[in-house]
């Protein structure tokens, strides 16, 4: 029985079978009829389950959410959603019923085996009904409901969902059916004493774009090949009209072959194939429930002769809306930017996963750090990002280290720390919610699992003020992920050392401004005198007296950087030093997860823009733009994914949508574009217009919906001008600076409203 309030009467239930190891059974339908004995004033439907649900009542779908209840750690926390439903009773008779999914709880997760949670998907449910003379009524699950399996004979995360249209249950969740044939649901025990049932905070997943394909030349007479146009989340909508027992495989790729086949190689393990296996007698229509696929392409095959047949992709993702827009003359920039955009919605899936394809598509920590600054651009994540950083909180380790992912798919059972860059998402993304938002409640949220994890930090991860000293002889990180200056193909060349100490001063620093928003004056005094002892060590370690970084790469020259790190008189040294690497490059840059996101910033803050739009607008391997010129529709996790001299890079760690590297969209909104925020008066209170033309670009825009209203820029060069659209939303304030180099120099202040200027040169 669970205490809960929403939930006071009602017990778990499940089916009496489940699944193994390396197969899922039947999804379970479960059903409770009911009388309504009056006309109905109000009803709350409370339902969640472990696994994933959809709720029907008379034969209605209840709310469009997918995926529900979402993923946390089940150890601890479980999300909940209550409907109102008054209007789907009837007075008499009444019938509520739920399809239950394997989902995250007992399907695979990450490249572990099935069941890691527990065995089978279970329920909770309340349906409580005030009539209008005042009676209540409260319908809760328990063992008086029934339960059968129906035509959902397999769903699995990675492995696909099987569908026998012939089993098909009728009527099955509306009243006066018969259910004679049922069983008893089966009881099972609570969870853990220590889970805590909250009603969800974040934004479920939904459906959002049909996509409809392209039929491409058939293989073979029982196959055909669609192409969808863009590598998206989620799966199709099949359209048949065939033989009873016909069966229909689809299979979802990414990206072709040469000889223009699927390439599924770099699925790994996931098979990402669905089964549907025709009623007959008409015509068919079919969707999963209770899986999802990372895909461009879908291989339909089936035996026996050609069936007529369609599909129509359906994108799933998390309801963040759409909040920015960025567009510029550069057409191949703009495709990065839909790429950047789509790589968003396909990885901000209930969690800010790495890629949603492979068998992994878990929460790492260093992929939505580098991201989240283009992520709020983009849409409004606020809420994404409150329900994340409480799945962070929920899988820190009890000494205070945060691991390489959240939810924690090894359930507690490693003590691995996600090390430099990763673990340090517990206090980027949180501030970034809050500069981009005026959102402290996420600081005040997390505050205590900060101080745990910079105790942590200084405990276990630290040598005097080095973090990932390599005399600790400890796990000191995932490195400059995907860097192409190093020889194992994995973590390039950069210290794990340097990145650490970087790291954990820019932290410091953090954490001193989120103490000092909170009002903890003491706290933020302690972490700024530990950050400049830490700036000390960084220095003495790694910095030469003339001005030369330890390590040659260029990403700890953009860490040093942008970190503040480097003293005033040094600077303009280590900057020349990154761009003569750029150059010696042929202005191609050589940096992985870590250093990426920070290189043009560093750049254009140096003085060296010409220098950051040569790399932006570069259309050769290494680039942002090479992808795009060879394709690409998402951003890819590697910057030779593919090439013509090498084709595919190894399949083991080769997706096609990984959001990382669209860390850039940032740039282009602040810099191209020029729309900015003051971190002084978060959430765009004060506008900061700051355009930097540059490159071979004659125009570029940017809007972004904020809390007090629209605001944009626009900016179209001609021979000697400049001119400029600004737009102030109400209750805000601006400041425009004039790029270098025209008639005005000093900073203009602008009250709400639509303003245009012209600036000559």
């Amino acid at each position: 029985m669970s205490t809960h309030h929403a939930f006071t009467l009602a017990s778990w239930i499940a089916a009496s079978h489940g699944g193994g190891k390396h197969s899922s059974a039947p999804a379970p339908h479960l059903r409770k009829t009911f009388i309504v004995p009056g006309p109905v004033a109000s009803a709350r439907l409370a339902v969640t389950a472990l696994g994933l649900y959809e709720c029907e009542l008379n034969g209605r779908r209840v709310g469009d959410l997918v995926f529900a209840p979402g993923w946390t750690d089940y150890r601890f926390r479980l999300h909940y959603q209550t409907y109102d439903v008054a209007s789907f009773l009837t007075e008499g008779e009444n019938a509520l019923g739920a399809i239950l999914g394997e989902g995250w709880y007992s399907g695979h997760i990450g490249w572990l085996q099935r069941q890691n949670y527990g065995d089978r998907p279970r329920l909770l449910a309340q349906l409580e009904i005030t009539l209008t003379d005042g009676r209540v009524l409260q319908i809760a699950s328990d063992a008086t409901w029934k339960v059968t399996q129906g035509p959902i004979l397999e769903n699995d995360f990675m492995q696909g969902e099987t569908y026998d249209a012939r089993l098909e249950l009728g009527a099955w969740s509306s009243p006066g059916y018969d259910d004679s044939s049922w069983l008893p649901a089966t009881p099972v025990e609570a969870p853990s004493a220590n889970l805590i049932l909250v009603e969800s905070p974040g934004p479920g997943v939904k459906r959002h774009e049909e996509i409809a394909p392209t039929l491409l030349p058939a293989k073979t007479a029982n196959t055909r090949l669609f192409d969808f146009g863009q590598n998206f989340s989620g799966r199709v909508r099949l359209s048949i009209e065939a033989p009873a027992g016909t069966t229909i495989k689809l299979r979802h790729a990414e990206v072709l072959n040469t000889d223009g086949a699927p390439y599924y190689e770099n699925l790994r393990d996931a098979v990402s194939t669905d089964y549907y296996t025709c009623k007959g007698g008409g015509p068919e229509t079919w969707e999963p429930r209770f899986t999802f696929h990372g895909f461009r392409y879908a291989e339909v095959s089936w035996l026996g002769e050609k069936q007529p047949l369609s599909l129509v992709g359906i994108a799933l993702y998390s309801d963040v809306p759409a909040t920015g827009h960025f567009a510029c003359s550069h057409p191949l920039l703009n495709q990065l930017q839909s790429n950047i955009v789509w790589g968003q919605k396909g990885n901000f899936l209930e969690i800010p996963t790495d890629c949603p394809q492979r068998n992994e598509r878990l929460g790492w920590t260093g992929d939505a750090q580098v991201f989240v600054r283009t992520a709020c651009f983009n849409r409004d994540v606020r809420g994404f990002f409150h329900k994340w950083t409480q799945d962070l909180r929920d899988s820190q380790l009890p000494g205070g280290s945060i691991p390489p992912f959240a939810p924690d798919a090894s359930m507690g059972k490693g003590t691995l720390d996600g090390g430099p860059a990763w673990a340090d998402a517990t206090i980027i993304c949180p501030w970034t919610i809050y500069l981009c938002y005026g959102d402290t409640k996420i600081l005040a949220d997390h505050y205590t699992s900060l101080k745990a994890w910079f105790d942590d930090q200084k405990k276990e991860r630290c040598l005097g003020y080095i973090r990932a000293h390599p005399d600790l002889e400890k796990w000191a990180g995932f490195g400059d992920w995907l860097a192409l200056d190093g020889h194992d193909n994995w973590r390039g060349s950069t210290p794990s050392e340097i990145i650490g100490t970087a790291f954990l001063a820019y932290d410091l620093d953090l954490m001193a401004r989120i103490a000092a928003v909170l009002g903890h004056a003491d706290d933020a005094k302690v972490y700024s005198a530990w950050r400049a002892e830490v700036v000390a060590a960084f220095q003495r370690r790694y910095l030469t007296g003339e001005g030369l970084i330890a390590s040659g790469t260029q990403t700890s020259h953009v860490l040093a950087l942008h970190f503040d790190l480097v003293p005033e008189a040094h600077r303009a040294t280590v900057a020349l030093t990154l761009v003569r690497s750029l150059k010696e490059r042929k202005f191609h840059l050589a940096t992985g997860f870590v250093g990426t996101p920070y290189l043009l910033d560093v750049l254009e803050r140096h003085g060296h823009l010409d220098t950051a739009y040569k790399l932006l607008e570069q259309e050769t391997y290494p680039s942002w733009l090479f992808p795009v010129k060879n394709g690409a529709t998402t951003i890819w996790e590697r910057w030779d994914g593919w090439s013509p001299q090498k084709g595919f890079q190894s399949a083991d760690m080769n997706s096609f949508n990984h959001y990382a590297y669209g860390a850039v969209g940032a740039w282009m909104y602040r810099t191209v574009a020029g729309l900015d925020l003051d971190p002084a008066e978060p959430g765009y209170r004060h506008i900061i217009f700051r355009p930097h033309p540059g490159g071979s670009l004659t125009w570029a825009e940017a809007r972004l919906q904020t809390a007090f209203g629209e605001t944009s820029i626009r900016w179209d060069l001609g021979a000697d001008e400049l001119r400029i659209q600004l737009l102030v939303p109400n209750g805000a304030h601006a400041t425009f600076m004039p790029p270098p180099g025209y008639s005005k120099t000093q900073p203009l202040t602008f009250a709400p409203g639509r303003h245009q200027l012209t600036l000559t040169r």
